[in-house]
């Protein structure tokens, strides 16, 4: 038998181990040297200033896991952060609690720009603050690298800083571009940050926006998320948003660069409070359908649904004309405006949306007009809606009022289905 697979039999044999780990500040060290299959296990207790480096090699089968003794009971404070760099690592049950001015990025899926992490999972994991407590000027409390990772069941909440909670990172080259899930995540109150920066999730950046990310952010749950006009600000290509409820959130799931993503199946509820908002839309190919907005009482680039105008040559921070969207079977429902096409920006924005499809559609309200039409528009494909509103707001030959007009509401996610267990 030749040795090369003589040691991969004996290394297949070795049991895993848990291994004990009372000193936050060795994992470093003891993580490099570990086999997949190995759990290191953290000691309850508070730790502050804490710089966690977690890097290793597992495997599909036998990932290698960081993990809480006690689920929320190992607790980093201050400037502590933590690294994830390698492949099939898993993180379980941590807290970063409260954390530092001086911290740029509480959690990394990357070591450094040359070790990223990839196949990786972050579960039950909180990253929260008091809003009430002083916080830094500008954070990240989550930057996801690298490819094919996963955050599920983690908290974000409390966030006042300048920053985007959570955003990806996807490299000028494209090269390992992408494809993480974001699943039954909770973000909580975020206030007003009064600039922009305080997006909860961005997807990509102006520059990578050509890129094709294929990201997933599903059955997540954004309450109360305020901090800007971007809640979810997406900046690339291809990615999916899926059975996500924000609830009572100032602002808009906002496909703001990129083309060919999907908004489906999600739940925009307002219940009423100013500046809620659904869907805004720019770029071209996206499919927004099966959604339901309710009660959002935004208006103009917070509107249930907001189609943008471009630029012409836009530059890459611009804005991409809107061009062959399918918007199909979503509900509208008792919105202070629900449909706004043509908005424009500034003056440069002159281009309008293009050849969108429009289909079994129900927009339903008892006070206002259905279409806030600020832009002219041609090429639009309009079929099987349905409109019970005062108002129809514009003159759409395919557009008619109803009555009678019979809605389906599901149920939006709650805190308790979402987010680190032991937090709910």
């Amino acid at each position: 038998m030749k040795p090369t697979i003589l040691l991969l039999l004996l290394a297949a044999a070795l049991p895993a181990r848990d291994i004990q780990v009372t000193n936050p500040a060795e994992l470093d060290a003891l993580s490099r040297q570990a086999e997949p299959g190995d759990t290191f296990i953290l000691a309850p207790g508070t730790f502050a200033d804490v710089p966690l480096r977690f890097r290793s090699k597992g495997t599909i089968e036998k990932p290698i896991t960081l993990r809480a003794a006690e689920p929320g009971k190992t607790i980093f404070t201050g400037a502590s952060s933590l690294k994830i760099g390698g492949s099939h690592l898993r993180v379980e049950g941590l807290h970063f609690r409260q954390p530092g001015p001086t911290v740029n990025e509480v959690i990394q899926l990357r070591i450094d720009s040359k070790e990223h992490a990839s196949h990786c999972t972050l579960s039950h994991v909180a990253v929260t603050a008091d809003p009430e407590a002083a916080q830094g000027k500008d954070a990240k409390w989550l930057s996801i690298y690298g490819s094919h990772n996963t955050i599920e069941f983690c908290t974000f909440t409390g966030k006042t800083s300048g920053g985007t909670t959570v955003v990806v990172w996807l490299p000028d080259n494209g090269d390992e571009a992408g494809h993480h899930t974001i699943t039954d995540c909770y973000f909580g109150p975020r206030p007003r940050l009064g600039k922009n920066g305080g997006e909860t999730i961005r997807i990509g950046d102006s520059d990578t926006a050509h890129l094709d990310a294929h990201c997933l952010v599903t059955k997540c749950l954004f309450f109360q998320c305020n901090g800007e006009t971007e809640i979810i600000s997406n900046k690339s290509c291809s990615n999916r948003y899926i059975e996500n409820t924000f609830l009572e959130s100032e602002g808009t799931l906002t496909l703001r660069h990129g083309h060919r993503c999907l908004v489906e199946g999600n739940i925009f509820a307002g219940n009423n409070k100013r500046m809620t908002g659904g869907v805004r839309v720019i770029g071209e190919d996206h499919i927004v359908r099966n959604n339901v907005m309710t009660e959002l009482q935004g208006d103009g680039h917070r509107s249930a649904l907001t189609f943008m105008n471009g630029i012409p040559d836009t530059p890459a921070n611009g804005y991409q004309q809107v061009k062959r969207a399918i918007i199909e079977s979503n509900q509208i429902l008792n919105c202070k405006v629900s449909v706004t096409i043509g908005r424009a920006d500034n003056s440069k924005c002159t281009e309008p949306p293009l050849d969108l499809t429009m289909r079994k559609n129900i927009v339903f309200g008892t006070k206002g007009k259905a279409i806030h039409l600020e832009t002219p528009v041609t090429g639009w494909v309009w079929a099987d809606n349905v409109i019970e509103m005062p108002e129809l707001g514009a003159d759409i030959p395919e557009l008619k009022l109803s009555k009678g007009v019979e809605v389906k509401k599901p149920a939006p996610l709650t805190p308790d289905k979402v987010g680190a267990a032991w937090l709910r």
